[in-house]
């Protein structure tokens, strides 16, 4: 046995003996990877394997791995000053709020937390707030949708729209409401792609009034659902919702936290359509996972309703980590790296090329859909393409297993609501190289094909 095999067993060991995975069952029965480096979309684990990561771990590493100049940035500043409390400032919290304005083209009040989770707590919060102080003191309901994902404490949970995700944790924050998504795949026969996405956004209209619009405070989506199976919508489903808040006073939350930051094409998913959003969330791609960062945008004029001279008016909420300087820094860099290498531009050539060269597999006896928008895709897997009955369990732990066997590793939208765990996810770093997409498209082509060889 080597030294490195003997490591790699001593670690393994100690792993199974002292660390609880997330979402992963209890005693596992095969090991985890241990991952001990990366560099641009690839990842190597303790024995040497080499993988290129399909879902830029998870959705969040956007310009890849091994960027020395955002260690740098870190070390800079944690040199400098490694802490501040945002009950107070420092500048790179002030630069990176400035450049989010500008990216946004719009003004917005940055606030800072760590995750995407607190980021969504931030904004209903600040909601529920906002509307007591506007004289609506009446307005603390949300409405999601199914499939979506906002979170895991305990009101972004509520508002997500994932049943497995909430099994044996309820009851949850209340006050969260959900309607269908935009599931155009499964959308009723001899519905066009247009009327669907208008139909379900009306269901929006129907519950503000079914449940008395003076009691909605807002209603929070992603413009992509991304973990529920990667639902694209038409552009009037969106538009629709924000006509729907506007006529009934409702904020509209966009929840940028996986969109946001080149995934889809452009620096934020809502900028593919037209929306003005009340307040947006993200995280993740902010800081490429360099260091845990996460902002709550919201328009200045709502902001102003905190400033009614009363007692208890301000914001009362505080987040220890948020807004640290070494990860504002990071986000800094980020930024300034994504702009330099053109990756907006480039996530969208990478995904049209990936979704052309894929469009093959719609052939495929056990692929009903592929869909996606700038470098992110959903395969859609099946038993049977007539019914559209979801794949089994055992298929789609085939394909994933399959993938990493061929060095690529892709995702699922697992433990989400029971029977539509059935989409492959990609997300791969905006950075990839073409050598980097051939390989996707190749190992993707190679599973598929022995799939269909061996079971179609």
């Amino acid at each position: 046995m080597t030294i490195v095999e003997s490591n790699t067993k001593s670690l393994v060991e100690k792993d199974r003996e002292n660390v609880w995975h997330h979402i992963s069952a209890y005693n596992e029965k095969n090991p985890p990877k241990i991952w001990e480096s990366g560099e641009g979309a690839w990842i190597t684990d303790h024995e040497g394997n080499r993988y290129l990561d399909g879902m830029s771990g998870l959705w969040a590493v956007n310009v890849g791995y091994g960027r020395e100049e955002l260690a740098r940035a870190a070390y800079e500043q944690m040199k400098k000053m490694p802490y501040v409390s945002m009950t107070q400032s420092h500048e790179p919290a002030i630069l990176l709020a400035e450049k989010l304005n500008e990216m946004l083209g719009d003004e917005y009040k940055i606030f800072y937390s760590n995750s995407g989770s607190d980021a969504n707590e931030v904004a209903f919060k600040l909601a529920r707030q906002y509307h007591q102080q506007n004289g609506e003191a009446s307005r603390y309901k949300f409405i999601s949708r199914y499939r979506a994902y906002h979170g895991n404490s305990m009101g972004a949970l509520a508002a997500t729209g994932q049943a497995l995700r909430k099994y044996k944790y309820e009851p949850l924050a209340p006050g969260f409401l959900h309607v269908a998504p935009p599931d155009n795949y499964r959308r009723p026969e001899g519905q066009s792609i247009e009327e669907y996405n208008i139909l379900r956004a009306q269901e929006f209209e129907e519950k503000i009034i079914w449940e008395q619009k003076e009691t909605i405070a807002g209603i929070i989506m992603e413009p992509i659902i991304t973990g529920g199976g990667i639902l694209v919508p038409h552009p009037v489903y969106l538009e629709k919702v924000q006509e729907i808040c506007n006529r009934h006073g409702v904020l509209l939350i966009i929840d940028e936290v996986i969109c946001g930051f080149g995934r889809t094409g452009k620096a934020f998913g809502h900028q593919h359509f037209n929306l003005r959003p009340d307040i947006i969330t993200m995280a993740k791609g902010l800081t490429s996972a360099y260091l845990p960062l996460s902002v709550t945008a919201i328009r200045k004029d709502i902001y102003e309703k905190f400033d009614t001279g009363e007692e208890n008016s301000h914001f009362r909420h505080v987040n220890t980590f948020g807004g640290n300087p070494a990860a504002c820094a990071v986000a800094l860099k980020n930024i300034e790296i994504m702009e330099n290498e053109n990756l907006f531009d480039r996530s969208a050539e990478l995904g049209e090329r990936l979704q052309k060269e894929l469009a093959i597999l719609k052939d495929h006896p056990f692929v009903g859909d592929i869909r996606g928008l700038g470098f992110l895709l959903g395969i859609e897997i099946v038993e049977d393409k007539e019914t559209r009955q979801p794949a089994k369990d055992e298929r789609i732990a085939k394909i994933i297993g399959d993938c990493k066997a061929n060095g690529l590793i892709v995702g699922r939208n697992g433990d989400t609501v029971a029977g539509f765990n059935n989409i492959i996810a990609l997300s791969p770093p905006l950075s990839c190289t073409d050598d980097d997409l051939d390989f996707i498209i190749k190992v993707l082509k190679t599973v598929f094909a022995e799939i269909a060889r061996t079971e179609g």
